[in-house]
């Protein structure tokens, strides 16, 4: 596993936090004793504890503690097109919203299909990134869907599952070889379910909106019936799998049920499907255009009690930044992607103060459920856990300024948006990473 390299570090101990651990739900006043990069002590209902003589003491004013998030998907440049965003970039757009653990994509130039481009990525993430990196392996050589990569020699090298990215395996028997070595491996499969010949030229979701618009439209379809055939075939293969993105209220029913009956599957949903729906789209904002296409506000009310129920497992980013030659164009012609690094967690937090899931809730989908799932130590509470940790205020507004993202790109569907809810400092293995009050 990849970790920033650190210094030894003074002992850290953090007082008067309100403690948020995602792993037990466990939410009340402490403290926190750091050291040598985990935790070493917890302190639950006590909100001042002594530690050692030469510790920094972290007065937390009563703000939420809480373990830094794991974020499944993000597309990072790096290599092959560092102009829209570098592992540096993306690791410090990282800390500062929250996330202290990235999984890349493989969608990079070259492919991440052979171990020596997974230790490539390690070894420059260990050199400029601030946060954990770990690479995803593309499912099949070069993304193209007919051979698949070699699993062993890829989980040896680093690679914590297995993807072909934002494109779909069309091949049902190459997709039922994938996941029947996958599962002599004990690898994760982690599927984008669209099939790319139901999208055809469509580029929002299909329905009155896309008509009036005088837009294609993507229907459901095209979600829902690659995501049947993954379940089945996973009742065939016994392998675990993950639907990177579900974004309509059948895809959760086939999950609910998937699940109903024991099958090893999970699933993600994108924090833009959760938190904005097709009307956002307005007047043609190319920054509102994904994969998959934001949905009717019903089906994204569907997505949101599938989360509140434990349904939909883990909430990612999708971040997919994108510049400004591939964005400033018409609609239809524009690339698919929106950064989300940054503001994941302060968009999330528009479920937390409407009531629709718990604070507890949002953090075990963005950091201990998606820990768990990669077999990362990462994502709770614990003595013994690395001290990947953030201090969050959820309830500072502010308005987003594209301007001040620190990613590469600036391509946010959040622009301007009012927001509730601000990291204040990142800390990585007890490094501080992020210090809002540092910020210039």
């Amino acid at each position: 596993m990849n970790s920033p390299t650190t210094s030894e570090a003074r002992p850290l101990v953090f007082t008067n936090a309100r403690l948020v651990d995602p792993a037990s739900g466990r939410e009340a006043p402490g403290a926190m004793l750091v050291q040598n990069g985990a935790i070493a002590d917890i302190a639950w209902d006590e909100p001042v504890r002594p530690g050692p003589a030469e510790a920094e003491v972290v007065d937390c004013g009563g703000l939420v503690l809480a373990p830094g998030l794991v974020d499944m998907r993000a597309f990072v440049g790096e290599p092959g097109a560092e102009h829209r965003e570098t592992l540096k970039t993306a690791s410090e757009a990282a800390a500062a919203g929250g996330v202290t653990t990235v999984v890349c994509m493989p969608d990079t130039d070259p492919v991440v299909d052979e171990p020596s481009i997974v230790d490539f990525l390690l070894r420059r993430a260990r050199d400029t990134a601030i946060v954990n990196i770990h690479p995803a392996a593309a499912l099949t050589k070069g993304l193209e869907g007919r051979e698949m990569t070699e699993f062993g020699l890829l989980m040896e090298a680093g690679a914590v599952a297995f993807t072909d990215g934002a494109r779909s395996v069309t091949n049902a028997q190459v997709m039922r070889r994938a996941l029947t070595y996958a599962r002599d491996f004990g690898a994760l499969i982690l599927h984008h379910t669209e099939d790319p010949d139901l999208v055809g030229s469509g580029v929002m979701n299909e329905g009155e909106l896309a008509t009036r618009l005088g837009l294609p439209g993507v229907p459901r379809e095209a979600e829902i019936i690659m995501l049947e055939r993954d379940l089945r075939l996973v009742r065939l293969t016994g392998a675990r799998y993950h639907a990177a993105m579900v974004s309509c209220a059948t895809s959760v029913a086939l999950i609910e049920r998937a699940k109903a009956e024991g099958l090893p599957v999970t699933c993600g949903v994108s924090i833009n499907n959760l938190t904005l729906n097709e009307t956002d789209i307005g007047d043609y904002r190319t920054f509102l255009k994904l994969s998959p296409p934001l949905r009717s506000e019903e089906d994204r009310l569907a997505v949101v009690d599938a989360l509140a129920r434990g349904v939909i497992d883990v909430v990612v980013s999708d971040h997919n930044p994108q510049d400004v030659e591939t964005k400033r164009l018409p609609f239809a012609e524009a690339a698919d992607g929106a950064v989300g690094l940054e503001t994941m967690l302060s968009a999330g937090l528009r479920l937390v103060h409407a009531g629709h899931i718990s604070l507890a809730g949002l953090f075990a989908a963005m950091a201990s459920r998606p820990a768990a799932l990669l077999g990362l130590p990462a994502g709770r509470l614990a003595v013994g856990a690395p001290a990947d940790l953030i201090l969050l205020d959820p309830d500072e507004p502010y308005v987003l300024d594209k301007a001040n993202l620190h990613s590469r790109s600036k391509n946010t569907p959040f622009d301007e948006a009012r927001l509730e809810g601000r990291v204040l400092k990142t800390f990585v293995a007890g490094r501080k990473v992020h210090d809002i009050s540092l910020a210039s």
